[in-house]
């Protein structure tokens, strides 16, 4: 007799939406239940809590003196408090709340996962091509923390056949000079050891000579490398991929004539890296610079224009190439894929200390903006507009627009490599009720025939004989 495995598995999914439903309605309960009356009032108290801590938090960054540090004492005396108030009073019940919770999330997130509401898999179209006779490596030995030196990671290239241009210590180059200086003697694969901001200026050349990029994880974050999949705890695993490696294409950013392979800031954070103390004392210099910064005093007066939306006067506007996860708080920094031909845009626009707290207890802050956009314009009341791109401070002339090229750089990456791991599904309890609400095959033709998610359409046409498709969400170890 033959298994209906779909009806099975949609089945099971069901039963764990109906799991996550009844599991989250006993977290809640269950410090009532215990605490009764009190219980209600804790809970009140801890909403009331957490609002007044994030006003402290603003007042904090918005003001100087005996004021600034009452408040902090507040922002971080109020929590503690609270804490060891709901320990003392509610100890066990919170134990088996936070353990029901925990269950809610992880029923949810595999009925969602089933039920195809969670985010796709990015498949990334990967090419087989021979490993390139002149590759040129740019290997900055400062970044990282000399991760260049530590990894032996000029060795291992030259071993490999490569050629590299190390960046001497004290000295200033250009960049940008170097590379195209390799590309002008002949080189056919362009690299980068260093920092992110470093990276966007070799990638950017390579991207205009339409040659290969090797991403090499000798920076202090690497969030790019991380976003490709890479291995950043060994950036000499990096360099296999001038033997062993296949090429994919993503998206590079451009602030103005800028490009940037993660974001472009402007506000508040753009405006304090630019002082000459920022890099010596981070917290001294934020501080000193913040109140004036966040209340309008001082900084341009800048307008964000992203398709039919408009934010008149953020304090920060942070640009991306490809949108960061904003749903899943373990997974914040993180973008999903980068061949998705949209810049993702997030705005900050909080007025006073209420907003503040909105921000905090609002699931939906009208002082926080998150779309895409192909293309974001930033305008001020200044000719010049400060920005962080990539981390760099620079000033560049205003309006400054922000745009993305779909699939302009060729990067090539390890066919080994640990991959991107898929964010999970975004608890949605609306599509939770539903999924549990079904009866049956109901809603089980909806899953047997869903549309797979696609990347959009590239420039570059349909996968010739060497190209083949790659999950990023799986690692290319295992095949």
């Amino acid at each position: 007799m033959a298994v209906d495995w779909s009806e099975r598995g949609y089945h099971a999914q069901r039963w764990a939406a109906r799991g996550a439903l009844t599991a989250a309605a006993l977290a809640v309960a269950t410090p009532l239940v215990y605490g009764g009356l009190r219980g209600l009032l804790l809970l009140v108290c801890g909403v009331a809590g957490l609002a007044l801590s994030a006003a402290a938090v603003w007042w904090t960054l918005t003001r100087r003196g005996p004021l600034r540090w009452l408040s902090a004492l507040i922002a971080v005396c109020v929590p503690a408090a609270l804490l060891a108030l709901f320990a003392v009073t509610l100890f066990w019940a919170l134990l088996v709340s936070l353990a029901l919770w925990g269950l809610a999330v992880w029923s949810g997130r595999f009925a969602l996962r089933g039920a195809g509401h969670g985010h796709a898999h990015a498949h990334v179209r990967e090419r087989r091509l021979p490993p390139p006779r002149k590759p040129v490596l740019i290997m900055n030995p400062r970044s990282g923390g000399g991760k260049v030196g530590r990894f032996r990671l000029r060795e291992k290239a030259e071993r490999l056949g490569a050629r590299v241009v190390l960046l001497e210590p004290g000295k200033q180059h250009d960049v940008t000079e170097l590379a195209r200086a390799a590309v002008a003697d002949g080189a056919d694969l362009l690299g980068a050891a260093g920092g992110d901001g470093t990276q966007a200026l070799v990638a950017a050349v390579a991207a205009e000579h339409d040659i290969p990029f090797l991403v090499i994880s000798a920076g202090t974050r690497n969030h790019f490398a991380l976003d490709l999949g890479l291995d950043r705890g060994n950036p000499a695993a990096c360099l296999d991929a001038l033997t062993d490696g296949v090429e994919i294409r993503v998206d590079l950013g451009f602030a103005g004539e800028q490009p940037f392979v993660n974001n472009a800031s402007f506000g508040a954070y753009a405006a304090i890296v630019q002082s000459p103390a920022y890099r010596d004392d981070k917290i001294g210099t934020s501080l000193e610079m913040l109140p004036e910064l966040l209340t309008g005093q001082q900084g341009p007066r800048l307008v964000a224009r992203a398709g039919d939306t408009t934010l008149t006067a953020p304090q920060a506007v942070l640009v991306s190439n490809n949108p960061y996860r904003t749903g899943d708080p373990f997974g914040l920094g993180r973008r999903e894929r980068l061949d998705s031909a949209a810049l993702g845009v997030l705005g900050v626009k909080l007025e006073g200390a209420v907003g503040a707290a909105a921000l905090l207890l609002n699931p939906d802050p009208s002082g926080l903006t998150v779309l895409t956009a192909p293309e974001v314009l930033i305008e001020a009341d200044r000719e010049e507009i400060e920005a962080g791109v990539d981390g760099e401070a620079m000033v560049l002339p205003a309006p400054v627009r922000c745009r993305i090229a779909p699939g302009a750089l060729r990067v090539r990456v390890p066919r080994k490599r640990p991959g991107v791991a898929p964010a999970p599904p975004r608890m949605d309890w609306r599509r939770l009720r539903k999924l549990a609400a079904t009866v049956g095959r109901t809603a089980a033709p909806g899953r047997l025939h869903r549309p797979h998610a696609a990347a959009p359409d590239r420039p570059h046409g349909d996968p010739g004989p060497g190209e083949r498709h790659e999950s990023a969400g799986s690692s290319s170890a295992h095949q």
